[in-house]
């Protein structure tokens, strides 16, 4: 896999947490990054969470990603890394 994308990201829980994780893409695309950190916080149970445009927002390129991101990529189209308040 050749260069990656990180998306800076921010989402407010239901009960008022903020949860601050990273989505990686192998394309620079702001929707698909917004879509996947959606469908990532509906899969840890945190579906009505609030996430937008202006809380996901591309950071920066990296040249590759390290080997446990690159499978999450290569089977779901994307990557998070959990930065602070998030769901072990």
């Amino acid at each position: 896999m050749s260069q990656i994308h990180v998306f800076d990201t921010y989402a407010r829980s239901a009960s008022g947490k903020i949860m601050h994780f990273d989505v990686i893409l192998p394309e620079n695309d702001p929707t698909k990054a917004l879509q996947c950190a959606r469908d990532w916080l509906r899969s840890v149970g945190e579906e009505d969470a609030v996430v937008n445009s202006e809380s996901c927002a591309y950071c920066h390129s990296e040249p590759h990603a390290p080997a446990e991101m690159q499978k999450d990529i290569e089977t779901q189209g994307y990557a998070i890394f959990k930065l602070e308040g998030c769901p072990r």
